[in-house]
């Protein structure tokens, strides 16, 4: 039997920017990725319901269905617990200090999730590298057809911290805003404000901070502008990893003036 995709381009208008992407809504852990991972799945399950970004895929499809000029979207098929693609794949960076890297080696409550010693090399070349080689080619085609693209990153996160935060005790606005000081530009941040204002209200890079650019282009193309849109989950479903609630209507059509109004910049 066939391994349904790890990953979708769904195509938007030809002329859009805007790459609505989705990396972390998926539960799907594929026979293969489960090598190493002492969790049960009771265990796995659980794990599950704090790490997934629930109905994030949702919201991007809703979004992009009421939006005047599609933008495209990009979804990871298969959970974060498989490979993070948003990390760098040589674990440079401070997630890696509670093993969540490239590669998750810990939960969210800091338990083991993969036996010590587990060689995370085929986990890299079957999903992640293909995942960043696909991405970055869905920005170059944007570039190509609109001389630019914007990256909105979609993501949610807990209302209280888990133990995994790094940057837990600061502020959990109902909508975070991840920048980065090469590609986020001011009309973008503030058009990220404006679109969310009547959603609770926004925060910038509290508790999460930054956003995903590929490598490709991260530090290097002015072109390739992105922003991190971390959405409280309670705002809009039932913590952990249950239904999602009428606030998610509100929140798709925050996202599609923000993604109307990026058409325009």
């Amino acid at each position: 039997m066939t391994e349904p995709p790890s990953f979708t381009l769904l195509p938007g208008a030809p002329e859009s920017p805007v790459l609505l992407h989705v990396p972390h809504s998926a539960r799907r852990v594929p026979t293969d990725a489960r090598a190493g991972i002492v969790l049960d799945d009771a265990a796995l399950d659980r794990e599950l319901d704090h790490i997934t970004d629930a109905h994030t895929a949702l919201l991007a499809e809703r979004a992009a269905e009421l939006a005047h000029g599609v933008p495209w979207r990009f979804v990871n098929e298969v959970s974060r617990l498989v490979v993070d693609p948003e990390r760098f794949p040589d674990d440079r960076e401070e997630m890696a200090a509670v093993g969540m890297g490239a590669v998750y080696t810990r939960t969210t409550q800091q338990g083991v999730l993969r036996a010590d010693g587990y060689a995370p090399e085929p986990l890299l070349a079957r999903y992640f590298r293909p995942y960043a080689a696909a991405m970055t080619q869905a920005v170059e085609e944007r570039l190509a057809a609109a001389g630019r693209a914007v990256v909105i990153d979609v993501h949610s996160y807990p209302s209280a911290p888990l133990p995994y935060e790094l940057h837990g005790s600061g502020p959990r606005p109902p909508v975070c805003l991840g920048t980065d000081p090469f590609h986020t530009p001011p009309e973008l941040r503030d058009a990220a404000r404006a679109a969310f204002a009547e959603c609770g209200g926004t925060g910038l890079d509290s508790p999460f901070a930054g956003t995903y650019v590929p490598l490709a282009h991260y530090g290097r193309d002015r072109r390739v502008s992105a922003l991190m849109v971390e959405i409280r989950r309670d705002t809009y479903m039932t913590e952990p990893g249950g239904p999602p609630g009428p606030g998610l209507d509100r929140l798709a059509g925050a996202l599609a003036r923000l993604v109307e109004a990026l058409q325009g910049l």
